[in-house]
């Protein structure tokens, strides 16, 4: 069983392992909070792990058998919530570390919900739509014992959507021989999906920056922003914040990159790359070098792709004065220390993507009411918590001398750590 108890020592051989990355986070937060190693070791081992082998016969008759995880970290505050990634690159490291920081992320935003994460070993882009069903519907039959409204909800993450969701929803409600629409989040509309949810993880972002303007005096007219992403988070945050007056001068992705020093048109640059299949070539902005682009001077920096995008290689060419973590473990424990020397402003991941979980637990709480909200009171909401929780990092990261990032671990592991003392030790 793995556990983040055991002494870290990041390297630059292991700075990109996440699972590494969480552990020392974690390790940092514990000794301020100065956790005795019992509760160390509760809150830092994961509550279950699990590994099944899944058979799919592929279109052409032959039979191919997948890998998949699911861990649950920490049900102390609640049922366990996470989504689920089908990549080539998936690994029971990284599965452990994202279900960790589902559990503080979780607690950041105070939410009742512990940490889960899933994937499967897969790469979709060459599966038909007919083995991706087949992959997914018997992914979810083998870990069917462990999730439930109760215990474990899915949601989506990496390679997976709002369809992926309905066929576990539907799988698992045909083994429980009832509809049961709260067993996963992030599902169409019209299956008890939330208003919202597709626009909340970048909603969520745009939120905790201008609140971060506010502390520095600045308006969303006067600010520069480079976003790396283009997808659901980053190409949302896009979007929103150009709406309310955000500069947004360059967009990265993984084929290239578009500048644009008075401001993209975010609005055209999506038809563009919907009519093209990329960003580049784009009439209202110049090609640049993706690379290149990440490191322009702005006022914000959103990297909202993947993990460890900012590292002790290039967290020295950073030019921005506040980086928003779009993504999950976009910055190495390494370039952490960069960051802090060159002063900039970090609104840590399990902080500024939490937009996505909370209106995910607004789907969830609606689900099992049978009453759904509109999309105002649900983005009301969303304002209340993230400000909130912003304010309370803010706060305690002064109190405590310590970056946002320690200051967040410290606030969740507090909170886990207060439930776990509350229940007691079942034996």
């Amino acid at each position: 069983m793995a556990t983040l108890t055991s002494p870290v020592s990041i390297s630059l051989e292991n700075e990109k392992n996440p699972w590494l990355a969480a552990a020392a986070r974690f390790d940092e937060a514990a000794k301020r909070l100065k956790l005795d190693d019992g509760m160390r070791k509760v809150l830092g081992t994961s509550s279950k792990e699990l590994t099944v082998h899944i058979p799919v016969q592929l279109d052409d008759g032959r039979i191919e058998v997948f890998t998949g995880y699911r861990v649950q970290h920490s049900v102390a505050r609640g049922p366990a919530k996470g989504g689920i990634r089908f990549a080539p690159d998936v690994t029971l490291d990284e599965v452990r570390a994202l279900a960790s920081w589902m559990t503080w992320k979780c607690a950041v935003v105070n939410i009742p919900f512990g940490g889960g994460k899933g994937g499967v070993i897969c790469d979709p882009n060459i599966l038909s739509d007919t083995e991706l069903e087949k992959l997914t519907r018997r992914y979810t039959a083998e870990i069917i014992d462990f999730i439930g409204p109760e215990r474990d909800v899915p949601a989506p993450d990496v390679n997976t959507n709002e369809k992926v969701m309905a066929w576990m929803m539907d799988t698992y409600s045909m083994h429980a021989r009832h509809t049961v629409t709260a067993i996963v989040t992030g599902k169409p509309m019209a299956l008890g999906g939330s208003r919202g949810r597709p626009e909340a993880t970048g909603r969520g972002c745009m939120m905790v920056t201008q609140r971060a303007l506010r502390l520095m005096g600045k308006r969303p007219e006067d600010t520069s922003v480079v976003i790396q992403g283009f997808g659901n988070v980053g190409g949302m945050a896009a979007k929103l914040m150009s709406e309310v007056g955000f500069k947004i001068i360059a967009i990265v992705e993984y084929d290239g990159a578009v500048y644009n020093p008075n401001g993209l048109d975010i609005i055209a640059l999506q038809r563009h790359r919907k009519e093209t299949g990329s960003i580049t070539g784009f009439p209202g902005g110049e090609d640049m070098d993706k690379t290149e682009a990440m490191f322009l001077e702005c006022d914000v920096l959103i990297p909202a792709a993947t993990e460890n995008v900012i590292t002790s290689q290039n967290a020295h060419r950073v030019r921005c004065k506040i980086l928003c973590e779009g993504a999950n473990g976009p910055t190495t424990p390494l370039a952490d220390e960069i960051l802090a020397a060159q002063k900039v402003f970090v609104i840590p991941d399990i902080l500024a993507n939490a937009g996505g979980v909370t209106v995910s637990y607004f789907e969830w709480v609606q689900d099992r009411q049978g009453f759904f909200w509109n999309e105002q009171l649900v983005n009301k909401r969303l304002q209340e918590i993230m400000d909130e929780s912003f304010d309370a990092i803010v706060e305690y990261a002064q109190q405590h001398n310590v970056n946002n990032r320690i200051a967040a671990y410290m606030v969740a592991l507090d909170r886990v750590a207060v439930a776990i003392r509350l229940r007691g030790i079942y034996a």
